[in-house]
């Protein structure tokens, strides 16, 4: 039976040593509660991290075989792994720069070789207990490199990555030493998830220009396989926070704590000391507030409670020091002995704790300067039992996209946040309610098991478009076959592309011209009265005429535009204008002006830009830039815009080189049909073929065609591969007759 492998740095549990004895504490995390009931599903597990450091092989053993018993096994780190991957890594090279404060970034070899490994450490784990038919579930930014890792040991596996932290934009995220081998890591998976768009957009674009691989709707093809690229907000376990709230433990906690508090309004502060969250700025913000709004001293408290992180770190540390300065200064200012405008807690507390404290806050304020998702906020929309209340949340918190009735704020506008606070502490109950209704609604639909689910069924799609456009490698045995129908019939027709089938492109168009082992090779292939060669060209009519037109073949030129069959002028299929070409020409001129090294070729029916001497990474940049804005451009005409090798081309809508293809099939008998081609664009022949056809594309993309060959190379050997048997089959006849 086919699994689920959940894979993540850390398990949902952590190894604790008490007296020697060992002892597994459940984590609270949303990862752990969303995913908590599946992996103990069937065969499904989980891998990952235990969160202790362990080196005796009999207590690794022992943990082994307790982690077993709940479907999960650990990845054994070394106190270097943790301190150079982990910690160093990750957490000093990754996360400042993926959460824009790349000025903290550490860029260090060693680190990274380490990271590397820990990386290879997870892959060998889960080679052990994956089979091919298996689903891997890769988690966040401490294993970008595992699924390309998992894809070179397990390449039938279904791979799915999701990154909880921000994806930077290009800007950023290029100044990473390492940054193409990161990308291409996370490229081994089939589906790659983030929380919002924003984070979706900024990896397509540096996969673009960095890697070189160009998008379509989120789809991104590498060549030899294609994956999805898409946003799934995170939710929360809804009914787990709002059941807690309206606990009796958590009303008991709520009475303790209001007897202890003696302002009217409260203000609820909850983070993980880290720079991302914006502390400072928050603190900064509500001593502002005091000042210009005295009326509120004595009547507000703000309660920040900071969960203890690194604080060994240096940078740590120092915000650390800053925030206890900071509360220190603002409660010595305006604090009285029956009030403290703050009361800071640096601790972590349990749910019960935090739910009292969600209760009670009339205000909660979020204000990271830059996170992927923040999950607090939609805990205190959830624990608000009454509906009443008021969220203040950054824009800069990957929740804002969700949460729109919040009070959005810019984290860096202290002023805005100030007057947030005053707006918060003054809204009319019956706006709140109208509010928290509806963040309370949107939270509880896309919670954390929609999440699952949402994930899970998009990489089950993911699959089944792969396999729908996978192709089988035309092997001995096929090729075999082939021959044996390729001999057998009396009438045989050929569609062979001839750039990137029959040739390899060229930085210039023209310079691709057939050598002449090419131009025999056809020409014997056309001189066999059993066959029908065509070939099928994107190029102008009078570039084919010159390089083929004297062979026994017949033509398909412009993508279909023109037709020529072998002793015969050319004549166009369709009656077609061109009035269209002047207006998009300008277009494509502003590009040549912008992209040094591109060019306009101009056919009688078709416009292309051309790319291939531009600088890698700004030539598929502007021709994303180009095709979208001809895709709109196009959408009230009957245009259609061609994003090939390349190159973007553009042509009416009814040309197209399956219909030309069509003419032949509909015109000549055919026993045995051969089509060969190599981009999308071909995809239409393929298409056009009977069932019965051979079709075979070069490249292992994603294609309609049955078979694929790697090379043009190989194309040329198979047919004259056939021509051998062909004659081979001539010489046999001849014997037969002269006996």
């Amino acid at each position: 039976m086919a699994k689920l492998i959940i894979v993540s740095n850390r398990l949902p549990v952590k190894l604790q040593e008490k007296e020697g004895e060992l002892q597994f504490k459940t984590s609270e995390g949303g990862l752990a509660t969303g995913l908590g009931s599946i992996y103990k599903e069937g065969d499904n597990l989980w891998i990952g991290w235990p969160g202790k450091v362990v080196e005796e092989a009999d207590k690794q053993q022992q943990i082994i075989k307790e982690l077993q018993k709940e479907s999960m096994f650990p990845v054994f780190l070394t106190e270097a792994e943790i301190k150079e991957y982990y910690e160093g890594f990750s957490n000093e090279t990754l996360w400042p720069t993926f959460h824009y404060f790349s000025q903290y970034a550490v860029y260090d070899q060693q680190f990274w070789e380490t990271y590397k490994n820990a990386n290879q450490k997870f892959c060998d784990e889960i080679v052990k207990h994956a089979g091919p038919d298996d689903t891997i579930w890769v988690h966040d930014y401490q294993l970008l490199l595992l699924p390309s890792m998992l894809r070179e040991k397990l390449p039938d596996c279904t791979i799915g990555f999701f990154q909880h932290i921000p994806f930077p934009s290009y800007e950023v995220f290029r100044l990473l030493p390492w940054r193409k081998e990161l990308l291409e890591g996370m490229l081994g998976s089939d589906l790659v998830g983030f929380h919002t768009y924003d984070d979706m957009r900024h990896f397509l674009s540096s996969v673009n220009r960095l890697v070189g691989y160009g998008s379509m709707h989120g789809w991104i093809n590498t060549g030899t396989r294609s994956l999805l690229v898409d946003s799934f907000p995170m939710g929360i376990d809804y009914e787990k926070y709002a059941q807690t709230a309206v606990s009796e433990e958590v009303a008991k906690r709520e009475r303790i704590y209001r007897s202890n508090l003696k302002a009217e309004k409260l203000i609820i502060s909850i983070d993980r000391l880290d720079y991302s969250k914006g502390i400072p700025q928050r603190l900064d913000a509500f001593e502002k507030f005091l000042e210009k709004y005295p009326e509120f001293h004595d009547k507000v408290t703000l309660v920040m409670l900071v969960v203890p992180s690194r604080d060994e770190v240096e940078k740590y540390k120092e915000l650390k020091e800053e925030v206890d300065e900071m509360v220190g200064r603002i409660n010595g200012k305006y604090s009285h002995i029956d009030w403290n405008p703050i009361q800071y807690f640096y601790r972590s507390y349990p749910l019960e704790t935090l739910s009292a404290f969600y209760r009670m806050a009339d205000i909660a304020l979020v204000t990271p300067m830059r996170d992927g998702m923040n999950l607090v906020c939609k805990e205190y929309v959830a624990s608000k039992h009454d509906q009443t209340g008021v969220l203040i949340l950054s824009e800069m918190a990957g929740a804002s996209k969700e949460l729109s009735d919040a009070l959005l704020i810019n984290p860096n506008d202290i002023d805005q946040m100030v007057e947030a606070l005053h707006q918060a502490l003054t809204m009319p109950v019956e706006e709140q309610k109208v509010h928290m209704t509806s963040m309370q609604e949107t939270i509880k639909r896309y919670n954390i098991h929609h999440w699952v689910s949402m994930f899970m069924d998009r990489l089950s799609y993911v699959k089944i478009k792969q396999l729908s456009m996978a192709t089988t490698y035309l092997d001995s045995a096929t090729f075999q076959e082939l021959t044996d129908s390729y001999v057998s019939a009396s009438s045989r027709l050929f569609f062979l592309e001839y750039d990137g089938a029959l040739v390899d492109y060229t930085n210039r168009p023209l310079m691709a011209n057939p050598s002449e082992e090419l131009i025999e090779l056809l020409d014997r292939l056309g001189s066999d009265p059993k066959n029908r060669v065509v070939v099928v060209s994107s190029r102008e009519k009078d570039n084919m005429e010159e390089w083929l037109g004297h062979l026994n073949i017949d033509i398909i030129a412009e993508h279909g535009v023109w037709i020529k069959q072998k002793n015969a002028g050319w004549q166009t299929v369709l009656s077609l204008m061109d009035d269209w070409k002047s207006d998009i020409r300008l277009i494509l001129e502003l590009y040549v002006d912008r992209t040094p090294g591109s060019f306009i070729e101009e056919k009688d029916y078709s416009l292309v830009w051309h790319y291939r001497k531009v600088e890698t990474g700004l030539g598929e940049l502007r021709a994303r830039e180009l095709v979208s804005h001809l895709n709109f451009l196009a959408t009230n005409s009957n245009l259609q815009v061609l994003d090939g090798q390349m190159a973007v081309e553009v042509k009416a809508q009814e040309i197209n080189k399956g219909k030309a293809a069509s003419y032949w099939l509909g015109k000549y008998p055919h026993e045995f049909v051969l089509a060969v081609g190599d981009d999308w664009g071909d995809e239409d022949v393929f298409k056009a073929m009977p069932r019965e056809a051979y079709t075979v594309k070069i490249g292992n993309g994603s294609s309609v065609a049955k078979y694929h060959l790697d090379t043009c190379q190989e194309a040329r050997w198979m047919l004259s591969k056939l021509l051998r048997h062909s004659s081979s089959e001539q010489a046999t006849d001849a014997m037969m007759t002269g006996s």
